[in-house]
Order: C-alpha cells, then sequence, then structure tokens
C-alpha cells in the first residue's frame, strides 16, 4: 500500500472532543498524508487508533456489517424463524463463496498492524504513544478473537504484508496458536492502558486496562470451558494440538481479572428500580437522550457499560430498524419464558410462589423483573382475563426497544450506545470460572458476583443451602443467570458451543405460549386489547403440543419441530470461505465441509 488515507473517524469527534477535533482538520488535507508523512505525533496515533473503535459490530452496518446477525436470532431461546439469521440454528450451513465477517476482520487487522509498525518507527519517546500502541493490541486480539470464534484456528497476522507477502499464502494456525497470540496481545494491552479513572472526561469512551482485563477474563473462560467440554472434536486436519492442559490456569486467571474488575474498576450496577417500576433491565438498554426514560435518566448515568459502541442522534444515529427488529424477531419461546426465575430464587417447576399459565397476568407474577423488562418493556403486567397471543407467536421482545418507539425514536433513529462489555458479564465471569475450576462455589463469592446480578433482578440470592434443599445443579443455575441476563447480546450460540451441548439444545421442538385446554380459553387480541378471534391451532403449520412447563404438562403452540434442526458438531464452526482457500491453497477447510 503506496498511501494511507487517514479519515476522520467520527470517534475522533466523539472520543477525542471537538478541540481536539480542530487540531486534525488544521493539518495537512487528508488525501495527501502518507505513512511517511503521518505517525509523526501522539495526536495522530490518537486518530489512527480512534477508527478502531468504530470497526466493532454494533449498530451501524459498518463494511456491511449486520448486528442482527449477532442478535442470537434463531438459538433455542427465539421463537421466531422468518430471518435468513435464523438458518444457522437449524444447522443450515452452506459454504459461502466469500464471507465479509473474515474480509473484514483482516482487513482491520492490517489497519491495526499498520499503526503498530509505525509505532516502532517513532522518534518521540514511546511513553507518549504507549497508550494508542497498547489500544491497537486490544483491537487486533478482539479482531483475532471474533475469527476465532467463526472459524477455529486462522492464521495470525501481526505484520503488513504487501500483495506478495507469504502472509498471504500461510497455512492456518491451530486454535491454540491463536489463543497464545490473543492473550499475548492483551497483556500488552492491559500494561499500557490507563485506568478508567485516570482517563479525562473529555476522552471518556476511550479504552481502559479494566475493559482489556475483562476482556481477556472472557476470551480465558472462554477457550477453557471450550477445551473442557469440546475439546480437540472441532480441530481442522493438521492442527498443532494444545501444548498442555491449561483449563485450571485459564479459568484461575479469568476469575482473578473479573475480580480485579469488579473491586477496582468502579463501575456499578445500573439500577433504578425504585423510581422506574423495577425495569432497570429494560431502561438500561436504550439510554438514548434525558426522554428515553420517565427519569429523564441520560448516558452519563450509565457506569455499568465496561467498553461501548458510541452513538448519538445527530452525530452518529444507529441507523437500523432496531426497535421494529427486535419486537418482530427476538421473541423469546416457551423455553426462554420458563428460564425466568421466580422471586423466590427458584424455577417456575419448583417455586411454591409461581402462579402457572391460567390468566394473562399470571406467569409474570411474582417472577424475575428482567422477565418484565425484556417481555414487556415499560407496559404493565397484563390485565387478568383470557390468555391472548400477542401477534402470532404470543411474546413480544423490548430489550433494545426505544422507548415510546416509534414516538420517541422511530426506525433509524435509534442512538443507544451499544453495549460491548457490561459489568453484570464480568460477575457471571467470575461466578462461572469459580464453579467450573473447583466444582464448587462458596456462598461469599456468589454474593460478590451473581447475587448483585439477581438483587437488581428482584430474585432472591442463589446459595448452596438453597441449591441442595431445592435440588438444584449450581453450575447450571450459574449458567441460567448467564442465559438470562445476556439475552440476545451475541452470546448464546458461543455458550452452547463451548459448553458442548449445541447439538442436544438446538435440535429440540422449539415452542410457544401456553394455549390452554377445556378449563381455560385462549383469544388473539389486537393493539387495543380487544378480542379478535378465538385461537386455531390450524393457523400454525406444526399446529400444537403438549410439554412439560412450570405447572405441569400443558398444550404449547409449537412453532418448529425437531426434524427440521439439524445442528452437528461441524457446524460449532463455519466453514472457510472458498474464495480464500481458492487464494491460498494452504488453507484447509474445517471438518466435513
Amino acid at each position: 500500500m503506496k498511501k494511507l488515507i487517514i479519515p476522520v473517524a467520527f470517534s475522533a469527534m466523539i472520543l477525542g472532543t471537538v478541540a481536539c477535533q480542530k487540531k486534525f482538520i488544521d493539518l495537512k488535507p487528508e488525501d495527501s498524508l502518507t505513512e511517511t508523512q503521518y505517525f509523526k505525533t501522539p495526536d495522530q496515533f490518537k486518530y489512527a487508533t480512534n477508527e478502531m473503535y468504530e470497526k466493532m459490530i454494533s449498530w451501524q452496518k459498518i463494511d456491511e456489517s449486520n448486528i442482527f446477525e449477532f442478535m442470537d436470532l434463531g438459538s433455542d431461546l427465539c421463537a421466531d424463524f422468518q430471518l435468513p439469521q435464523t438458518n444457522y440454528g437449524r444447522g443450515i450451513v452452506p459454504v459461502p463463496a466469500d464471507d465479509k465477517y473474515w474480509n473484514n476482520a483482516y482487513a482491520y487487522i492490517r489497519g491495526v498492524n499498520i499503526v503498530l509498525k509505525k509505532a516502532e518507527e517513532y522518534p518521540g519517546k514511546q511513553a507518549e504513544i504507549a497508550q494508542y500502541v497498547a489500544a491497537a493490541k486490544f483491537f487486533r486480539a478482539w479482531h483475532h478473537f471474533f475469527l476465532l470464534k467463526r472459524y477455529g484456528g486462522v492464521p495470525i497476522i501481526t505484520t503488513v504484508p504487501d500483495v506478495n507477502g507469504e502472509e498471504l499464502k500461510a497455512p492456518r494456525n491451530s486454535r491454540y496458536e491463536v489463543i497464545n497470540q490473543i492473550l499475548a496481545d492483551l497483556t500488552d494491552a492491559i500494561n499500557g492502558l490507563p485506568s478508567e479513572q485516570t482517563i479525562p472526561n473529555a476522552d471518556k469512551g476511550h479504552l481502559s486496562k479494566w475493559a482489556a482485563e475483562a476482556f481477556k477474563a472472557r476470551v480465558l473462560l472462554y477457550e477453557a470451558t471450550w477445551r473442557k467440554y469440546t475439546g480437540t472434536s472441532t480441530d481442522f486436519e493438521g492442527s498443532a494440538g494444545p501444548a498442555g492442559d491449561q483449563v485450571s490456569d485459564f479459568l484461575t486467571q479469568a476469575a482473578a481479572l473479573a475480580k480485579d474488575v469488579m473491586q477496582n474498576g468502579g463501575y456499578k450496577l445500573w439500577n433504578y428500580n425504585s423510581t422506574l417500576g423495577n425495569r432497570s433491565s429494560y431502561y438500561l438498554f436504550n439510554i438514548d437522550g434525558n426522554a428515553s426514560n420517565p427519569l429523564r435518566l441520560d448516558k452519563t448515568t450509565n457506569n455499568e457499560f465496561i467498553l461501548k459502541s458510541i452513538y448519538d442522534l445527530n452525530l452518529r444515529p444507529g441507523g437500523v430498524n432496531l426497535s421494529h427488529t427486535v419486537q418482530t424477531y427476538m421473541m423469546p419461546n416457551r423455553k426462554m419464558m420458563d428460564m425466568f426465575l421466580c422471586a423466590d430464587g427458584l424455577p417456575v417447576n419448583k417455586s411454591k410462589v409461581f402462579l402457572g399459565y391460567h390468566t394473562v397476568d399470571s406467569e409474570y407474577l411474582n417472577r424475575d423483573y428482567r422477565l418484565l423488562s425484556y417481555v414487556l418493556g415499560k407496559d404493565n403486567v397484563p390485565a387478568k382475563g383470557s390468555i391472548t397471543l400477542d401477534g402470532d407467536l404470543g411474546y413480544t421482545s423490548y430489550k433494545f426497544s426505544a422507548y415510546n418507539y416509534p414516538t420517541y425514536r422511530a426506525d433509524l433513529q435509534e442512538s443507544q450506545d451499544y453495549p460491548q462489555i457490561r459489568l453484570a458479564e464480568v460477575y457471571l465471569i467470575y461466578a462461572e470460572a469459580l464453579m467450573e475450576k473447583n466444582g464448587s462455589i462458596s456462598d461469599g463469592d456468589l454474593n460478590l458476583s451473581i447475587n448483585l446480578v439477581r438483587a437488581r433482578a428482584g430474585v432472591a440470592p442463589l446459595t448452596n443451602a438453597l441449591a441442595t434443599a431445592n435440588g438444584l445443579n449450581m453450575l447450571e443455575e450459574i449458567r441460567r443467570e448467564r442465559t438470562i441476563e445476556l439475552f440476545g447480546e451475541n452470546f448464546r450460540f458461543d455458550d452452547l458451543k463451548r459448553w458442548g451441548i449445541a447439538e442436544h439444545e438446538l435440535n429440540q421442538n422449539v415452542c410457544g405460549m401456553v394455549v390452554g385446554d377445556a378449563t381455560y380459553t385462549t383469544e388473539f387480541r389486537d393493539a387495543s386489547g380487544k378480542a379478535t378471534a378465538k385461537y386455531i391451532p390450524q393457523k400454525y403449520p406444526y399446529q400444537e403440543t403438549t410439554v412439560t412447563t412450570g405447572a405441569g404438562n400443558l398444550k404449547v403452540i409449537m412453532l418448529d419441530i425437531a426434524e427440521n434442526r439439524n445442528f452437528k458438531r461441524m457446524h460449532y464452526l463455519l466453514p472457510i470461505p472458498l474464495k480464500q482457500i481458492q487464494l491460498n491453497s494452504n488453507l484447509v477447510q474445517n471438518n466435513d465441509y
């Protein structure tokens, strides 16, 4: 590449302040800047790394990325299968001719490597640019981890190859080599990034060492559990295999890093339950100006997001049909609805306070506030009466949906920040890592982590006594908390695969709302609540079935049958795009594709 064109990145405006942006504009015209002329001052490194923040997948469709491919649509938790993104959960995974996500990730890694190469040549003191070098290392790890989760072992790129570079013909590195590179980059990032507390207000939104520690904890937990439960079953032919058993060490590191963030990061769960009708888990995800919630709380009140993609209605609007899409396609199914706990901390099939399904309000009462937040949004619990089907499938999803949509924010205008890493996940990492490592977890550690999340959800604490008295599996309950808290945040498929249970969970019947029997009726109602028609099983392609629910065996809508679902171990990884294999004959395809 002969010339490097440095764009005036939007993130420089958001993250670097208007004053910094003015300095940048006062430089030579950007289309005349070459690599030789650029990277001479710390500010130039700052502006170059600012652009890297935009390359994380979030609301805007940067380089044709699509956030709706990363919201767990079509997983074992969702009810709708209309969008093509839902095919993955059914095991419909053709080998593509090309893949924008492969191309984009490597393009971003190349951009990072240019900055790192120029840092080595920087004429000033390395301390002046240490923060930006560390940020570049973070983002190189970020994109390599994205590739690892998607394809397994991939070529590691740490240089800036030219068109004839040997790296372009390199074989795949094993997943174990990729993990080693990711962890090495994150170690460097942690050592070079500032703490959140020392980042000036004008630069808030930039990476902190706590973000790097939290992300490293995520990587370590992911890889430790992948090796523990999935092992080498997905390794491509010729993969080097693990150098040794690192599972226990990875789990120890994950817990230690998570604890450091928890105790020293200065972050706090966003909790205004007492004044927001116990709907913090709804309003947290749509803070977008001071009219985005009844208390007029703006983004400055949110200290839970450790790393976020920043949006603004005027400067960087979201630009996607967010509210409409999540309400229409991210709807929870029967399994997800019954995963939500009751207020006494017990599952619906064990709780004495669960009221069943016989009236429209009953399954919402005495339940986890996240159920109310995700499924009802700002709305009240439905009035007692006949079971009603909201639309065709029974439930709506309001997580990420704008407050008072479409009045306050219409389609393409929703501009809440996207949470890349948040404190609740760090609590969940801590609890899971300790449980996986030791086979047990103390009540004290539960109180430091997972019980803080449950408290916001209005759910009684998880204790060893509660688990023992009610025959609960502690690991399953920790996984339940993760499933509920992170619903729709691009974790479910990854979790099922690293736990080695994707085939079992994804290949079952997918069911919807309880539809009653001879003892109570089910009706369709319009938006005003007026009954429009009786429930007709024949309206649904697969009609209904009987399943075990929290109130015994009941009829439910059948949304998708197990015969349609054929997810296999080969699908844990996506196939390498054919174009890449044609360009590089040394690339080995993933197993069975």
